[in-house]
């Protein structure tokens, strides 16, 4: 079997979700939307800085998210992905004026603030998914979340360190990584190691 070099992905569910609140515009009622999809390219392991700053970065093009529904505030929002032999790497970049992040911890309720997430449903016969939350003060949520008949409630990593330890890194752009810091912007960049995602199907992919 050749080597894989690059996946396809379809954005739903099934295999990726990222910034639900922005992802997919809403579609025209009795109107079908054809699903958007990304190339998901392969590549060597590299340091996360937060800045995706990596030249392997250089070879994959950003998505850009969009919002859904109608909101004050126009922001902008966009994610970049690779893989490679240990994991997924992720990139989110987005605008705005200020963090509202004042979270002090991993593990807590970091959705009612300022933050990237995005959202693993490897296989769809299976009702569980693995979600992943950081802030800008770089807090993060990994959690797996089991929906059964709609009762769902995420699960924490057990034994997570070493090689199943999500590595990442937060940066601002036109000011500080703090607390109600004024900005124009955040990044995140963060490696998640396939060790963290067993026992998850079609892992690695």
């Amino acid at each position: 079997m050749p080597p894989i070099t690059s996946l396809r992905l379809s954005l739903r569910p099934v295999c990726l979700f990222i910034a639900a609140l922005f992802l997919l515009a809403a579609s025209l009622p009795g109107q079908e939307t054809e699903l958007p999809q990304i190339q998901v390219k392969k590549c060597e392991d590299f340091e996360v800085t937060g800045k995706g700053d990596a030249p392997q970065w250089e070879q994959t093009e950003w998505t850009a998210l969009n919002r859904r529904g109608a909101g004050k505030l126009d922001y902008t929002a966009r994610f970049k992905m690779l893989f490679s032999e240990k994991g997924v790497y992720v990139l989110f970049d987005g605008t705005d004026e200020v963090l509202t992040a004042t979270m002090q911890e991993d593990f807590l309720d970091l959705w009612n603030e300022d933050v990237f997430e995005c959202f693993f449903w490897t296989d769809e016969k299976h009702s569980v998914y693995f979600e992943y939350e950081i802030s800008p003060l770089g807090y993060e949520l990994p959690i797996l979340v089991p929906n059964l008949d709609g009762r769902f409630l995420g699960w924490r990593p057990w034994h997570y360190e070493g090689d199943r330890k999500i590595v990442k890194r937060v940066s601002a752009t036109g000011g500080s990584n703090e607390s109600m810091a004024q900005v124009s912007g955040w990044s995140a960049e963060a490696f998640i190691p396939y060790d963290l995602l067993k026992p998850l199907q079609n892992v690695p992919p």
